[in-house]
Formats: C-alpha cells, sequence, structure tokens
C-alpha cells in the first residue's frame, strides 16, 4: 500500500554562495519508514537570488512550487508551503548539500547532489512496440467520470481475450507508477505478446483521468472497474466471454467484488490481494514491517495497543464525525504523545474516507460470491500483504462458496510488488532492478491461457 508523500525542495553548489552558481538539477533520496523516494530540484539563478521547484519523479510529481530560495554562506534554506515543508542544508567540500527536511512536525535527513541517482529498470518495454496501442477514454456514467488508459492489442484486427488491470491504493496512473518502476506497463507488455489484449487506466482524479480520488472509496473504484468491462464489451476486437481481471494490493479486493456482482467476468487474479479486515491486515503489516526495521519488541507492542484501540473505536463507529476524529486524536496525544498539528495529520491518516472503509471492509463476503476460476499468489517476503494469512483467507472463502476452480500459490523470495528481495521492506523498492519477477509473469500469463484456451 502506498500514499503521495510531498516534501521539500534544494538548490545547490561549490564554495561559497557569493562567488557560486548553484543554478541546475539535485538530486537526492528521501528515506521514510516504510519506503524511499527520489526528490529532484530545480535552481535557476535570477538577477536577485534563485528560485526554485522540486519534483517527485516516484510519484509522477512536477513542478512544485517554492515560495523562497536563499543561498548564503554555503546554506541552502527552502520555504515550500505547498507541502507544508521546509528544508535546510549546507553545501559541504565534495559538492553535497547535507541537510534535512522539515514537514508536519516531521524532520528526516535529505542529502542532494548533483547527477542522475537512477536505478536501470531493464524490463521496462520501449517503443515501437510489437503490438498495437491505443489511448482511450469510457465513462463511468453512475458517478460521471472519465477513465482515460491504454488499450494493448495483439494485433489492429482479430478478437482476443482481454484483461483490466486493477491497482493497488493511492493514486496512480495507468502503469502503476511508482519509485521509479512502472509494473503494469511491463505486466501489460508480457501478456499482450503473449496474444492477450489488456486495459488498463489512470485512476480517477488522476493522470487524464476525471472525478475526485481525494474522496473515494474502494466501492468507487469498484464501478470504475465495472465501466472498464462494459468498454471492453463495445470493442469488436474483443472476446466478450473471454474478459478477465488482474488486481494488484487493493486490486486483488475491488477483483473479487466487480465478479462476483457480473456474469461478464471469465477469471480473475490476485496479486496480493488481501484476504482479512482492513484493520488486522494493516496491524499485521505494522507489526512485520517494523520487526524487519529493527524497532524494539517494547515499541512495537505500543504501536499494536495504540492502533488497535484506534481501529476499534473505528470500525464500530457509524460514520466520521467531530466526536470521533476528536476521540483519535486523544489516543495520539496520550498513547504516542504527538501534539497539535502532528495529530491533527495522523487523525486524518486514519479516518479520511478511504482508509475509514477500508479499515472496515472484510473481503469474505465478496470471495464468497466469486464462482470464476482464481488464481491467487502472494510472494513469501510481502510485508505488506503478509502470504500466509491471507492466501489461507482467500482459500476458506472461495471453499466455502464451492468454488473449485482456485489455484492458490506463494512464490519464494518476492516482495509485495513481486520483485525479488532480500528483506521485503518496502524501502528496498526502488533500489532494485527489476520491476516484476519473471517468475511472476510467467505464473499469470501460463494460468491466464489455461483459462481462454
Amino acid at each position: 500500500m502506498k500514499k503521495i508523500i510531498l516534501f521539500a525542495l534544494l538548490i545547490f553548489s561549490f564554495f561559497n554562495s557569493f562567488a557560486q552558481d548553484i543554478s541546475g538539477q539535485w538530486n537526492g533520496v528521501l528515506k521514510l519508514p516504510n519506503n524511499q523516494l527520489k526528490v529532484v530540484f530545480n535552481l535557476t539563478k535570477t538577477e536577485n537570488g534563485y528560485t526554485s521547484t522540486t519534483d517527485s519523479p516516484d510519484q509522477n510529481v512536477k513542478g512544485i512550487p517554492v515560495k523562497s530560495t536563499t543561498f548564503e554562506n554555503s546554506v541552502l534554506k527552502l520555504d515550500i508551503p505547498a507541502v507544508g515543508g521546509s528544508y535546510e542544508g549546507k553545501l559541504n567540500a565534495d559538492t553535497i548539500f547535507v541537510g534535512k527536511i522539515t514537514q508536519n512536525g516531521h524532520t528526516l535527513d535529505l542529502n542532494l547532489s548533483k547527477g542522475n541517482i537512477e536505478v536501470a529498470k531493464t524490463q521496462e518495454p520501449k517503443q515501437p512496440f510489437p503490438y498495437y496501442t491505443e489511448n482511450v477514454k469510457f465513462e463511468n456514467k453512475k458517478d460521471q467520470v472519465t477513465l482515460a488508459g491504454t488499450l494493448s492489442l495483439p494485433k489492429k484486427e482479430g478478437n482476443f481475450p482481454a484483461v483490466i488491470l486493477i491497482s493497488g491504493s493511492g493514486a496512480q496512473n495507468r502503469d502503476e507508477e511508482m519509485l521509479g518502476h512502472k509494473p503494469f506497463l511491463v505486466l501489460a507488455d508480457y501478456l499482450t505478446k503473449k496474444g492477450i489484449a489488456v486495459l488498463r487506466f489512470d485512476d480517477r482524479g488522476f493522470g487524464e483521468s476525471t472525478g475526485d480520488f481525494k474522496s473515494a472509496t474502494t466501492t468507487d473504484f469498484v464501478k470504475d472497474v465495472q465501466a472498464g468491462v462494459d468498454y471492453l464489451k463495445t470493442r469488436k476486437e474483443i472476446n466478450k466471454n473471454k474478459i478477465g481481471l488482474i488486481g494488484h494490493s487493493e486490486g486483488g479486493v475491488i477483483a473479487p467484488i466487480v465478479a462476483g456482482n457480473s456474469k461478464d467476468i471469465a477469471f480473475i487474479v490476485l496479486m496480493a490481494g488481501t484476504g482479512i479486515r482492513g484493520d488486522k491486515l494493516l496491524l499485521l503489516q505494522k507489526e512485520l514491517i517494523e520487526r524487519e526495521m529493527g524497532v524494539s519488541e517494547e515499541e512495537i507492542k505500543r504501536g499494536q495497543e495504540t492502533y488497535k484501540e484506534i481501529y476499534e473505536l473505528i470500525t464500530s463507529s457509524s460514520s466520521v464525525d467531530e466526536k470521533l476524529k476528536k476521540d483519535v486524536k486523544n489516543i495520539f496525544e496520550s498513547k504516542l504523545g504527538v501534539k497539535d498539528k502532528r495529530a491533527d495529520a495522523y487523525t486524518y491518516e486514519v479516518t479520511n474516507p478511504w482508509i475509514y472503509n477500508f479499515l472496515k471492509l472484510d473481503p469474505a463476503p465478496y470471495l464468497e460470491k466469486v464462482k470464476c476460476p482464481v488464481l491467487a499468489i502472494n510472494g513469501s517476503k510481502d510485508l505488506q500483504v503478509p502470504a500466509e494469512a491471507n492466501l489461507q483467507n482467500i482459500n476458506k472463502a472461495l471453499t466455502k462458496a464451492g468454488n473449485k476452480k482456485v489455484t492458490i500459490k506463494e512464490l519464494p523470495n518476492l516482495n509485495h510488488l513481486f520483485q525479488e528481495c532480500k528483506t521485503g521492506l518496502p524501502k528496498e523498492y526502488a533500489s532494485i532492478e527489476q520491476t516484476i519477477s519473471p517468475t511472476a509473469l510467467e505464473e499469470i500469463s501460463s494460468w491466464v491461457l489455461l483459462q481462454i484456451k
């Protein structure tokens, strides 16, 4: 699971500021508790000093404005109200700004240097593709949302089986782009070369799609996917009896909901789909990630007790009102010692529309309605949607429904993004060259090909 996290910006150079031109592009990596983000700072020299903007390539965010940029005595200071943050760093003899960024009461180290820090993504396909692609738009008429995406076809003419790719949580584009990777671009390329048409699209309110992402919940995304199914049925190139869904993470919750309520779905693939209720999943995720990071057992226990109390308060509520927000904030203040704006930020993180609904969402009743073939796969080192607990519950729910067309597989040494990894920690994602393991790609494609024979 992932969230958009904005931060600060910088500017840079060599010796004393009065003698230096620090204009240009500077790069840094912001190391967060559960992942890391590349930051790019763009500095322009003017008659009166410097102006700057910042980019977050891993989140596809560019041109964040900086209110003020100063560089004096080798110290760079940036005020970035657009993200509620500021940056201060000092240029050292190695031409590196050593500094810290502060945002909403949180302070993190952030060093900057000139030069490219990209990790090569050798799996990413390059044009020209050996198949036909088309930019498309379709409408979720219920919500009056227009979804924009890409349809890839093995050939321009023909009648092909098809899949819709459903992204995980957080605002994502059609490639499910994150941390320098484009998993859905790689997956779509692999499947289309195997003779399968693929539709992938930008989340509502993101990329070229209309709508409001901030107020959307899983239920809204279900309607968006169903709109995609309805669109594929209008295309003469698509075999209407062989339309499937492939959902990653939250997409692995959405796919069963759509399939359980539609006779149009021929099969579904759950890539790290969840099998346990949202609150239990997030508690388990928090515990495993913190333990892998070396957090003390005492701290882990304190966090579990605090968030369990908060989640119980939320899951037993009927709506988000001021009383609920106040009660949640009081727990953060009393149990974790966070105050003022930090407490407000923590409270919003667990009471915004998406998370409020996700905490209450139990996948089991939806899985029990699925009658079509199901492939559920997880990486053994997935710390965000742990394989054992989730695969067991997915299998249990499908079996309870009498679905005998179920394949469950735990893939060794793969993380939540299905990369071959060392620890499974989210902070590894960006630094791994591989986008999706060939093992996972082959598992998915070979199973899908069996379903469409």
